[in-house]
């Protein structure tokens, strides 16, 4: 109940529907009570929306001659959810990312625009903060993208905020943290060398890491997308904790239940091996074996205040780290991917 009015969940629109995020994001709106599209290409991998029961629409955001299909998708909608990105690829040219993460953002601005979508949320990253030279960082901090992924989410932000502002118009910006959970590809690679025993840290590992559980990370999102509160903000999702890689990582191992690893190796080696192998491997469009970007997670710091969500959206993370990890590693198990 909401000022005395029965609040009735409408249709929606998620783009990504498909994506890890997107998919956990669609189940949410759908035990709220929402009718969901979900935007995707007709090449599209749907698997992870197997017995998620919404409406899929088609089209192709990132292509300038799409406004038909965009605006046939937000027929009805009151709210779009912008999940869909271009992620960190290697082999992928840098005007991919730049079509898709900004370009296609605009498409789909001025689609929901002239379809008088009711509101805007746009899923950024936390990564157009790049590395927190304070932690844990506001949503004030400075911008500071460290490849062209980040740069081109941070201007896909920035055309966001700029259309909410200049056309009066109801939007949102959200800013998840490292997302993990069953599913999830991104953070498998670390459960996997923890589990072997094969996990190096190199550096320290005494930098800051945040996380946050897809779970909480949806409720986040559509809290976002229902409170009055959170038009014309900018909004960081993340768990109700960060920590240290090293204990980060003797968590995951107590989650998995192996030792922890203790090894420690230096940075310098890896980033000078990660040069050179970008400079062999790119130019033939070959996935480099390592590359310098990877020694960004154990060297920048990336820890975030959660305060402003908590306030103004009443957010609150439900799964605690240990809880997260551990439900996420016995996924893995089960599926049979930690060998």
């Amino acid at each position: 109940m909401t000022s005395g009015v029965l609040f009735m969940p409408g249709k929606v629109l998620v783009t990504g529907a498909n994506g890890f995020t997107g998919s956990y994001l669609c189940k949410h709106l759908l035990q709220k009570g929402y009718h969901v599209r979900g935007l995707v290409r007709k090449s599209s991998n749907l698997s992870l929306l197997k017995g998620i029961d919404i409406e899929p629409v088609y089209g192709n955001f990132a292509d300038k001659d799409s406004v038909h299909d965009l605006r046939a998708a937000m027929k009805g909608v009151e709210t779009v959810y912008h999940i869909a990105a271009a992620y960190r690829t290697e082999g992928v040219p840098n005007k991919y990312f730049w079509q898709v993460n900004f370009e296609g953002t605009r498409h789909l601005l001025e689609a929901a625009l002239a379809s008088q979508v009711n509101r805007f949320v746009h899923c950024s990253t936390v990564g157009v903060q790049g590395d927190i030279k304070n932690p844990p960082a506001t949503e004030e901090a400075p911008y500071g993208p460290g490849d062209v992924y980040q740069e081109s989410k941070l201007e896909g932000e920035k055309l966001a905020r700029k259309f909410f502002e200049e056309h009066r118009w109801p939007g949102v910006v959200v800013r998840p943290v490292g997302i993990y959970g069953p599913g999830d590809q991104r953070f498998l690679k670390i459960f996997k060398f923890v589990n072997n025993g094969r996990f190096r840290m190199f550096g320290s590992g005494e930098v800051l890491y945040h996380m946050t559980f897809v779970e909480d990370l949806a409720a986040g999102i559509i809290l976002a997308g229902e409170k009055p509160e959170a038009l014309g903000q900018v909004f960081t999702i993340g768990g109700s904790e960060y920590t240290t890689l090293n204990e980060l990582v003797a968590r995951i191992a107590t989650a998995l239940g192996v030792p922890k690893p203790t090894k420690h190796f230096p940075v310098w080696p890896v980033w000078t091996a990660g040069l050179l192998c970008e400079l062999i491997c790119k130019p033939l469009r070959l996935e480099p074996p390592v590359y310098r970007r990877r020694v960004d997670f154990f060297v920048k710091d990336r820890a975030f205040d959660i305060s402003k969500a908590r306030r103004l959206l009443g957010y609150e993370p439900k799964f605690n780290l240990d809880a997260g990890l551990k439900i996420t590693a016995d996924w893995y198990r089960a599926n049979g991917l930690l060998n």
